[in-house]
């Protein structure tokens, strides 16, 4: 079986080939500008790879039923030349084969269980921190969508005693995202994160907030693993400091043997940074099944 997936990002395009084993061939990355600009491009890379099917993991906020008149658009994002865009609709006109589609940290979470660290589990949350913070969740076997899809990133959050930084998020203020994504990290201390690797001050309040958020989502989910990717949490020192003050806040409420070995519960992503590909393999192979 030979797969196409893409990676939508809102700076980069990332597009691979390869099989329904998780297996990819090629990969190449395409600057992410406007629709008019990206998307034939991308058409194009695609038309002469031969594929049967394409898994689109994707930027959000999305509409991802199959039932809804928006279905396969990008809806009211921030980057607005991608605002109420019908990228599903774009591939499959183009493209005329069977297209899957869901946001980019489902995608992820689907990789994970499909081909990672994750196999056999039947709740897992997947939690990107970057440039945005984004939450993909996989329940009983499903990836979790209800009205729309999970916004987790923006999740309220309180301030540390003594933290008045009014927080980056143009929507909440105080949210995870608006507290601990990249560019809040860079207007709070001036240097952008890779710079302050040294400067425990800075992941301890990171570890801090990030640690709020998951205790919500154990509490609410009751996942079996937590699995955190994105560019901050390159900065591997963060893991045991937010393990830490994960348990500090469930204050023995949970007992569980996931609790119990933190080290192999909330982990790094375990696919090389292609769980998001991989997902999108896996999203083009159910595509296809169901065209079947």
């Amino acid at each position: 079986m030979r797969l196409g997936a893409l990676e939508a990002g809102g700076t980069k395009m990332v597009c691979a080939i390869g099989d329904e084993t998780g297996k990819i061939f090629e990969q190449i990355s395409i600057p992410t500008r406007t629709p008019e600009d990206t998307i034939p491009e991308i058409i194009d890379y695609f038309q002469k790879a031969q594929i049967e099917a394409l898994g689109i993991g994707c930027f959000g906020p999305i509409d991802p039923d199959r039932q809804s008149a928006t279905y396969g658009y990008i809806t009211s994002t921030p980057k607005l030349a991608w605002a109420n865009f019908n990228i599903v609709n774009a591939f499959e006109k183009a493209l005329n084969y069977p297209v899957g589609f869901d946001t980019d940290v489902n995608g992820s979470v689907l990789g994970e269980v499909t081909f990672g660290q994750a196999k056999g589990k039947s709740c897992v949350v997947y939690v990107t921190i970057g440039t945005g913070v984004g939450a993909g969740i996989y329940i009983e076997g499903k990836l979790l969508h209800g009205m729309l899809h999970p916004e987790a990133g923006h999740v309220m959050i309180q301030r540390r005693e003594g933290d008045n930084y009014q927080g980056k998020c143009p929507y909440h203020g105080t949210c995870l995202e608006g507290m601990a994504a990249g560019p809040a990290v860079e207007e709070r201390w001036g240097k952008k994160a890779a710079e302050l690797k040294d400067r425990k001050e800075v992941w301890d309040l990171e570890a801090y907030y990030i640690a709020q958020a998951l205790t919500g989502y154990i509490l609410t989910l009751s996942p079996e693993m937590i699995i955190l990717g994105g560019g901050i949490m390159h900065q591997e020192q963060l893991f045991p400091m937010i393990r830490g003050y994960v348990k500090e806040m469930l204050g023995g409420y949970i007992k569980t043997e996931e609790l119990e070995n933190m080290e192999n519960y909330i982990v790094p992503a375990s696919l090389n940074d292609d769980q998001g590909i991989m997902g999108a393999l896996e999203l083009g192979k159910r595509a296809l099944a169901e065209r079947k």
